[in-house]
């Protein structure tokens, strides 16, 4: 089987939504569409014609195209049970461990509650792609609108458990803010300063910092490293991962 057909629109001032292609079936979703003018504009430069919306949770800039894209096309709209009440036009819901028929694919879905209170993933193991909204960031997360730092911690675990070749997809272009502030709490990690050299030069040329891949947040990011010694130090909390994440969470809020 071949993988998904992953198109990456920019819209508004730092966001991303993602059009899924399956060449096979025709499927074709939009993860998180903020606005519908982008998506349908690209529906027209591809020819695709879109059969589902995806959302992972119910801030406005991550649904706000939905009832304008159903009325166009009269697509389905896929979201988090926990949150169905907030979700413009769902028509069907999923929960953490469920799956999701797309086409010829299966998305797995994982409840990541933390930035938002019904917050979900889906993960497409055959085309390696994570789509996680506004739960993890490359270099970054989410901050805790809805949810509690264990809350958020515990989120963070089942989203590093998958493979390290997992592209993540995630629904804000964050990443140079994020790697500056990453280099405040991790100062002496080479694999960050690399990184930060590289996120700082494709944005010079303004080329897309996502996806990344899971393996090289398990290396830099500072949230999903909250159970490493070298954090646990620098936030004065060693030996609680959950402590420590709150402390790193705070320091990247007031940063």
């Amino acid at each position: 089987m071949s993988e998904l057909v992953i198109r990456q629109i920019p819209v508004l001032r730092d966001n991303y939504v993602y059009l899924l292609h399956d060449e096979a079936s025709g499927a074709t979703g939009a993860v998180d569409p903020s606005v519908a003018g982008p998506v349908l504009d690209a529906l027209r430069e591809t020819g695709w014609r879109l059969t589902h919306v995806l959302n992972t949770h119910h801030h406005h800039d991550h649904t706000g195209g939905n009832l304008e894209l159903k009325q166009a096309t009269g697509c389905v709209i896929v979201g988090p049970r926990a949150d169905r009440a907030r979700i413009p036009g769902i028509d069907f819901d999923v929960a953490d461990g469920e799956t999701y028929r797309f086409g010829g694919h299966e998305a797995r879905a994982f409840d990541v509650p933390g930035h938002t209170r019904g917050h979900i993933a889906y993960w497409f193991p055959d085309s390696r792609a994570l789509f996680c909204g506004d739960t993890l960031f490359i270099m970054g997360c989410g901050r805790l609108f809805e949810g509690t730092p264990a809350q958020m911690w515990a989120s963070l675990g089942k989203l590093k458990a998958l493979p390290p070749d997992t592209r993540v997809y995630c629904g804000h272009e964050y990443t140079q803010a994020n790697a500056r502030f990453a280099l405040t709490v991790d100062p002496e990690n080479p694999a960050l300063q690399a990184r930060a050299r590289r996120v700082d030069d494709m944005r010079m040329k303004n080329l897309p910092t996502v996806p990344g891949t899971m393996g090289e947040e398990l290396l830099t990011n500072p949230f999903l490293r909250a159970d490493q010694a070298a954090l646990q130090v620098v936030a004065g909390t060693l030996g609680d991962p959950v402590a420590t994440f709150a402390e790193i969470r705070h320091r990247k809020d007031i940063f």
